[in-house]
């Protein structure tokens, strides 16, 4: 690894730490300079400002974490429903054992500061385009293809539907982790059941069929 990458990249690790404890608002470029053990002209000299900067350690959160998590086992799956929960246990899973990750992203998305909210959806857009999420999606809606409807729903609403109950579950267990540091099994166990039966009531439906 070239000395300058390799530079940049304990820079991160560095700053990864503070702004996870910290958050972003909180942190100075004092308090990364010091973490890193360099000074904050060498700081603004790589990465130009602590926005930049908090973007590329957000970055580098959501490689990893795809990384950890992959989509390769998720093409063995024929059921929808079944690969989608699979990949939400991977997800979850990793959150927990690594918290200082899911502190860094439930800021992002969840508590957006309000000096990087302008720049975020441009930066998703990014990371979108860069890590694949595109072809995910494409997996994802082929498979939902083949899930049979009922008669006068929406396919698309359907599974804009199904998003936003994924969605909710992963604010709760972020949120959750976030404040608590490690999630309690117990409840980590019950979010992720709930999860599963919101599911099922979306697929199978709530009403009772009456003769």
């Amino acid at each position: 690894m070239p000395l300058q990458l390799y530079e940049k990249e304990r820079i991160l690790d560095a700053c990864f730490t503070v702004f996870a404890c910290h958050g972003y608002a909180n942190t100075s470029t004092a308090m990364l300079a010091e973490a890193a053990g360099i000074s904050k002209a060498l700081i603004f000299h790589h990465f130009k400002s602590k926005k930049k900067l908090y973007f590329s350690v957000l970055k580098r959160c959501i490689k990893k974490m795809a990384t950890e998590v992959g989509d390769d086992s998720q093409s063995d799956y024929q059921d929808f429903f079944e690969a989608w929960g699979k990949r939400g246990l991977l997800k979850f899973d990793y959150l927990k054992k690594n918290p200082n990750v899911n502190k860094v992203l439930f800021e992002a998305f969840y508590a957006t500061p309000n000096e990087i909210k302008a720049d975020l959806n441009q930066f998703m857009i990014d990371i979108e385009e860069k890590y694949g999420s595109t072809d995910r999606n494409k997996w994802r809606n082929q498979l939902f293809d083949k899930v049979p409807l009922r008669e006068g729903v929406d396919r698309e609403e359907a599974l804009e539907l199904i998003q936003v109950t994924m969605d909710y579950f992963e604010k709760v267990y972020l949120s959750q982790l976030t404040n608590e540091g490690e999630l309690d099994e117990a409840l980590w166990q019950n979010i992720f059941d709930k999860r599963i039966n919101f599911l099922n009531m979306i697929r199978y439906g709530i009403e009772e069929k009456r003769d």
